[in-house]
């Protein structure tokens, strides 16, 4: 079993807390401080999750150029103070950025107990098995 550092409990805080402020901040009409306040919270606890290093490395691999790009720029624009514009481009890099994960994260969820009977409803399920589908090399 891999032992978690106090780095990476401060970490799953930050960023916690980052999601929290950018719910409540989508919530409330797109609130710039709070879109602000979580998009800082979320990076810098990703930072402390994973590390400086690898994060640096994750952002800026060469197939992922494109989406830090748009995530970056989304941050920058919520910071200037057009938060939908700005949540727009944020959302669309996060998704290219962590489009990779999203059949992990399906796939799990699917184990969750009362989420797993959720995600087999019939109107549900096609959805899941869309998004649950490996984008590997194989299909190529």
């Amino acid at each position: 079993m891999m032992q978690i550092t106090d780095f990476q409990k401060i970490g799953v805080g930050l960023a916690g807390f980052g999601i929290a402020f950018l719910f409540l901040g989508i919530l409330f009409f797109f609130d710039k401080g709070l879109l602000a306040i979580g998009n800082i919270l979320f990076v810098s606890g990703l930072a402390f999750v994973i590390g400086l290093e690898r994060t640096f490395r994750f952002f800026f691999q060469k197939h992922k150029i494109k989406a830090t790009g748009f995530f970056a720029g989304g941050i920058i624009i919520v910071l200037i103070g057009w938060p939908v514009i700005g949540m727009c481009l944020e959302m669309y890099g996060f998704f290219l950025l962590f489009s990779g994960f999203f059949p992990v994260a399906v796939n799990f969820l699917r184990r969750v107990p009362v989420v797993g009977t959720i995600l087999n409803l019939p109107g549900i399920r096609t959805v899941a098995d869309k998004v649950g589908e490996s984008n590997s090399m194989d299909k190529v």
